[in-house]
This record gives C-alpha cells, structure tokens and sequence, in this order.
C-alpha cells in the first residue's frame, strides 16, 4: 500500500503530535514536559507545511516561521520558570510544584 505525500506528512505529524500529548501526561518532569510542548508545536508545523505543499502555497510555510518564533519564546520562558523552580525547590518533580499551594 503506498500512501499519498500529503496523507503520509499528515499521518507523520499526528503520530508525533500523539507522541507528545502522551509524553506530557506520562512524564513528571518538566524539563521533559517543556521537550513535549516542543514535539507537538512541530508536528503543528509540519502539518501547516504538508497542507501548504498540497494546495500549492507559502501559507504553510509562513505560519511555521511563527510557530519556530513561538517556540523560542516558549523555550526562553519555559527555561526561566525551570530555573527559578529548581532554585526554590532543588527538584524539577512537577508534582512537587503543585504543593506549593499559598
């Protein structure tokens, strides 16, 4: 069975979309959570990338540079938050985050 282009960059991005909403539930490490964030903004844009190549335009193409934009900037955010959680807690567990209800 050979699959179409567009339905094979679909089916990719999906999977790897799946892949990291099932990492973040699973994983209560935020650094690792932060890499999931960043799986599934890419599978987004690889997704806009497949569509755009389909129908024949740049749109996809220009919405990935935004998704790259907004990952940096998730990252950079992200990034601190960690610090600063580690340097309060000595410990990157997510769920030793939550307890600091107060």
């Amino acid at each position: 069975m050979i699959l179409h282009p567009t339905t094979a960059g679909m089916l990719l991005a999906g999977v790897l979309f799946v892949l990291g909403l099932i990492s973040i539930l699973v994983r209560r490490d935020i650094i690792f959570m932060l890499l999931s964030v960043e799986i599934m903004l890419n599978a987004a844009g690889l997704a806009f990338v497949v569509a755009s190549s389909h129908w024949g335009t740049a749109d996809g193409q220009v919405m990935f540079i935004f998704i790259l934009a907004m990952a940096a900037a998730e990252v950079s955010v992200g990034l601190a938050l960690i610090l600063q959680l580690y340097h309060q807690l000595k410990t990157l567990d997510s769920d030793e985050a939550a307890k600091m209800n107060g």
